[in-house]
């Protein structure tokens, strides 16, 4: 289940986010370099920006939409130490909108927020379909319980399972997920990882096509 929006704020404000890591997930980058990245693009759960700022960089029609109002703060102050005029907005990944703009979706690390510990992102996966047009793509990098590590982990199934009519799931792959080791993470210092040290975790990628 999603969190409040002080909640997301808190951790921005007070630098603990593990996700944080000054620079793009490496499998986003290959999503970009294999040329999957296409048209106008929404990076929902923008967090700091680094993905809507490489796009940007990179010439794409790209907005990065977060709920939280210092995550939106941070990715604008980011844009612009990287000069870049890159755009952000805040938003609610569960009311998107009802216009389908965007050809593609881009979600990196907010799909386990809603589907971990059982929970249901079928609304989430509404709100996506309504502002995805027919024929574009979601591509979605979440965090992997194949393996042990800190942070809300999902089955292979949790993935493939809520995409019913309307999606057809091309491709869910493993991947890895590259995470900042926060001092407040307690699972990190219960695997004896290092705060402030860099770590690759098992993760998933999945293509989904909106039919």
């Amino acid at each position: 289940m999603n969190r409040p929006p002080e909640f997301w704020n808190a951790v921005y404000d007070n630098g603990s986010a593990p996700w944080v890591i000054g620079e793009p997930q490496p499998a986003v980058l290959e999503l970009i370099e294999q040329g999957w990245i296409r048209g106008a693009v929404l990076d929902v759960g923008c967090g700091a920006g680094e993905h809507t700022i490489r796009l940007t960089e990179l010439g794409h029609d790209v907005l990065g939409v977060d709920l939280a109002p210092s995550a939106i703060a941070y990715a604008r102050a980011n844009a612009r130490e990287h000069g870049v005029a890159a755009r952000f907005e805040v938003a609610d990944a569960l009311n998107l909108g009802d216009e389908p703009r965007y050809d593609t979706i881009l979600d990196s690390a907010l799909f386990h927020v809603f589907a971990h510990d059982n929970g249901d992102p079928t609304d989430y996966l509404r709100s996506l379909h309504r502002v995805l047009k027919p024929g574009g793509y979601l591509h979605i990098l979440a965090l992997s319980d194949a393996e042990p590590g800190f942070g809300p982990r999902i089955s292979r199934s949790a993935i493939s399972n809520p995409f019913g009519a309307g999606w057809d799931l091309e491709e869910l792959k493993p991947a890895r997920y590259r995470g900042r080791v926060s001092e407040a993470v307690v699972e990190a210092q219960e695997l004896g990882l290092v705060p402030g040290s860099i770590v690759d975790e098992a993760a998933w990628l999945a293509r989904v096509r909106r039919s």
